[in-house]
């Protein structure tokens, strides 16, 4: 074979192995959870002993659609005048998993704990106000009543479920 058909095989070969890696590959943009490792294995080898397994989750939070002003009759303002954003995440989560030496055999048992990442739902604080004028009345040949403006603030929302495992078992 020549080496420039040698040359453009590899170069076909590779632009397709490319093609194929880049295509199992997801964004991170679209990952709801990024893992956090934590390294111990160097401990471990370095002191000759068994170390805990660690590892974490941290949520990416994902703001969504603000809600709409709506307009309620009889007011001559929409009923949210600074609209609430949500914004939807999670809690971080964390696994630890440790040895226990076995005082009555040989091996380790494990001691783990378990508090996966809990979905969090929460919306922003808002604004609501009405002017002080109300709908046009015709007994008053169309002129609107006056009336004591209002205003009122929207507290936020936090909604969540979150939830842990602890435990005790053979093995590593």
């Amino acid at each position: 074979m020549k080496s420039t058909t040698r040359g453009t095989l590899v170069a076909v070969v590779t632009g397709v192995a490319a093609a194929m890696g880049a295509g199992a590959v997801t964004p991170a943009v679209a990952a709801e959870k990024v893992p956090v490792p934590v390294p111990l294995d160097g401990v471990g080898r370095a002191l000759n002993l068994q170390t805990p397994k660690i590892a974490g989750e941290l949520p990416v939070p994902m703001p969504g659609g603000p809600e709409g002003p709506r307009y309620v009759e009889g007011r001559m303002l929409p009923d949210r005048a600074v609209p609430r954003l949500p914004v939807d995440a999670g809690l971080p989560g964390a696994g630890l998993r440790t040895p226990l030496p076995n005082l009555l055999g040989h091996g380790f048992d494990h001691l783990g704990a378990d508090a996966p990442a809990a979905d969090l739902t929460t919306l922003t604080p808002g604004l609501a106000v009405d002017a002080p004028l109300g709908a046009p009345n015709p007994d008053h040949y169309g002129l609107p009543d006056l009336k004591l403006p209002q205003a009122a603030v929207l507290g936020p929302l936090l909604k969540t479920v979150p939830g842990a495992n602890v435990g005790m078992a053979e093995g590593e």
